[in-house]
């Protein structure tokens, strides 16, 4: 069964994916939007435990319990983590990775080794200060962000659990073998944090390298320009997408 999992970034959940993926359903696409563990409707589940090993596990046992199959897998941000992991596990049910603006992490990384520094250390005294020393406070939404989509978002965003951020990947390798193409969004924000995976990604032969005028979150700012890119990735010809 072909499809596209959807997998959000920090402090989201399946709802941020909402428009978008009745757009690529009204597009004929199968769309699964999983939510991470302690996160959206299963914040309830929330505690300092949860790691990223945790987060690839959900999407792992998402694939296997609804059996799919040639899967395009799509991570937003810090979704891009989890679908290097999930692909290095289950690689013969993967046939695509999309990057969109996201971690791209190697063997032995976390996310606190893809951030800028300055960035980091923002984050780390913001969660001393406002986290317990163990939750990260939601980072503000890019300014172009539609007022409705802020609204929607804000009522829902949670902190997110920092051993997702702190510890590291373990990865085999087996991941580098799918094709990969990476979307670059380009109105960056003041640290540019995805600036290294951005880099690592333009310099590997198997990835395709896309940029799209966006900010950060494009599935709800040019919704209609990544879902072109989706559907070209999904045909093969993703080269020819203008970005």
């Amino acid at each position: 069964m072909s499809s596209i999992v959807l997998v959000h970034g920090a402090w989201s959940a399946a709802w941020a994916w909402r428009d978008f993926r009745a757009l690529l359903t009204c597009g004929g696409e199968t769309v699964f939007t999983p939510t991470l563990t302690g996160l959206g409707e299963r914040r309830h589940l929330l505690t300092p435990k949860i790691e990223l090993e945790d987060h690839i596990q959900d999407i792992c046992e998402g694939l296997f319990m609804e059996d799919l199959q040639d899967v395009m897998l799509v991570g937003h941000s810090y979704g891009g983590m989890v679908i290097t992991g999930v692909a290095d596990r289950m690689p013969d049910r993967v046939r695509h990775l999309v990057y969109v603006d996201a971690f791209m992490p190697d063997d032995g990384e976390c996310v606190l080794d893809l951030m800028p520094s300055a960035q980091v250390a923002m984050l780390r005294d913001d969660v001393d200060r406002n986290g317990a020393g163990w939750l990260i406070p939601a980072s503000p939404l890019p300014a172009d962000t539609p007022p409705e989509a802020v609204q929607f978002a804000q009522q829902r965003r949670g902190p997110q659990p920092m051993k997702t951020f702190t510890l590291p990947i373990k990865l085999t390798g087996r991941c580098r073998t799918l094709p990969t193409t990476y979307v670059y969004c380009t109105r960056t924000n003041v640290y540019d944090t995805f600036s290294l995976s951005a880099q690592r990604a333009r310099e590997r032969s198997i990835c395709q390298f896309l940029t799209l005028d966006a900010s950060h979150n494009p599935h709800l700012t040019q919704s209609r320009a990544l879902q072109k890119i989706l559907q070209a990735c999904r045909s093969g010809h993703a080269t020819g997408v203008e970005s």
